[in-house]
């Protein structure tokens, strides 16, 4: 399970970096680099933790967004259940700003 969700949270850093999925402000992997540097954003793996503790399950998909001028990640989780669980986690924090089931 471990192993998974490593490759899950590389998978997912690298789909981050080079596609491009930003709603909002669109970023580019220079900018991201950048805000990981100057610690204005966690790393993936630290965000995914934190979204992990509030909900386990499976990762669907994240993005990070700026709304606002705040960064959020925006995390769906499939819980064992089949349920689908969308987390906003502040970006600098991982704190859940928002949660949605489904």
């Amino acid at each position: 399970m471990k192993t998974l969700n490593l490759i899950a949270i590389a998978s997912l850093g690298w789909l981050l970096v080079t596609c491009g999925a930003w709603a909002g402000d669109r970023l580019d992997h220079d900018e991201v680099k950048q805000l990981r540097e100057a610690g204005q954003i966690l790393p993936m793996g630290a965000v995914m933790a934190g979204a992990q503790s509030v909900q386990p399950g499976q990762l669907v998909e994240a993005e990070l967004e700026r709304e606002d001028g705040i960064y959020l990640y925006e995390i769906k989780i499939l819980a064992a259940d089949g349920s689908v669980h969308e987390l906003y986690l502040d970006a600098s924090t991982a704190e859940v700003i928002e949660r949605k089931d489904r």
